[in-house]
């Protein structure tokens, strides 16, 4: 469960204070999909950076789990979000000097995975990228870093995934792949699921959409589950792309790659 209990954002700029959010309060339940949405500066991607713990408010709580984050220290924060959050950039913020796999299997080595590798294979197996696993970021498209994005973000199965514009770098097609994995991580181990995004077709398909303008809630909706209609474009989601199960344990050998 996510709570965000009158969180405000006021930071200093040229001599002046400058409100990027102000007495935000919405509660998110476990394992809902929501959709953050609003003009660029609206503080959408701020409240998604505190939501995950990357900068505290000037006011206000955030509990995620149970846990009030505002609270903690840098270290115990880190601690928690490795644990907890996975979290997946607009710019994928993939480590350029390591391979896809390696980038997969950091957060595991960190929280202690003793088959972290193999763990790694078996997540990019998942989004489809076997064949690419030693490969740099540099040699991987704009979709093939975000997969491994995700890869990454869930490696450790938190209960809580947050998404800062998932598709905003990448074009229709490959977007909506990203939209697919999203959803089946959703449907498959019932993660709970916030992204902030300007794609109408991903909002839609989320349960419920935040909308945010000049740093305060301007409305909270839910929506149809996975509706994949966006009535002021006719899109429809694209099915086309099926995203296996993510296993939680394998027994079987992975392969090397030929």
């Amino acid at each position: 469960m996510i709570s965000v209990e009158h969180v405000s954002m006021i930071l200093p700029a040229a001599g002046r204070s400058v409100t990027i959010l102000e007495d935000i309060t919405f509660t998110v339940p476990p394992k809902q999909m929501v959709a953050v949405v609003g003009p660029s500066g609206s503080g959408k991607s701020t409240l998604l950076g505190l939501m995950a713990g990357l900068d505290k408010p000037t006011s206000g709580s955030i509990t995620l789990e149970g846990t009030d984050i505002t609270s903690l220290s840098e270290n115990r924060m880190a601690r928690f979000r490795r644990e907890k959050v996975g979290y997946v950039f607009q710019s994928f913020h993939l480590i350029p000097t390591l391979t896809a796999l390696e980038n997969v299997a950091v957060p595991l080595e960190l929280s202690g995975e003793r088959a972290a590798g193999k763990r790694a294979a078996e997540l990019l197996a998942a989004v489809g990228l076997s064949d690419r696993r030693g490969h740099y970021p540099v040699q991987l498209s704009g979709g093939e870093q975000q997969r491994v994005a995700v890869a990454r973000a869930f490696a450790c199965r938190p209960p809580i995934l947050l998404a800062d514009e998932p598709t905003g770098n990448l074009d229709s097609a490959t977007g909506a792949q990203v939209i697919e994995l999203l959803l089946a991580l959703h449907r498959d181990y019932g993660t709970t699921l916030v992204l902030v995004t300007h794609d109408t077709t991903l909002a839609a398909s989320m349960q419920r959409v935040l909308s945010l303008r000049d740093g305060r809630v301007e409305s909270d909706s839910s929506l149809s589950f996975c509706e994949s209609t966006v009535e002021s474009t006719g899109e429809r989601l694209s099915s086309e792309w099926v995203i296996p199960s993510i296993p939680l344990h394998s027994d079987s050998p992975i392969e090397p790659n030929s």
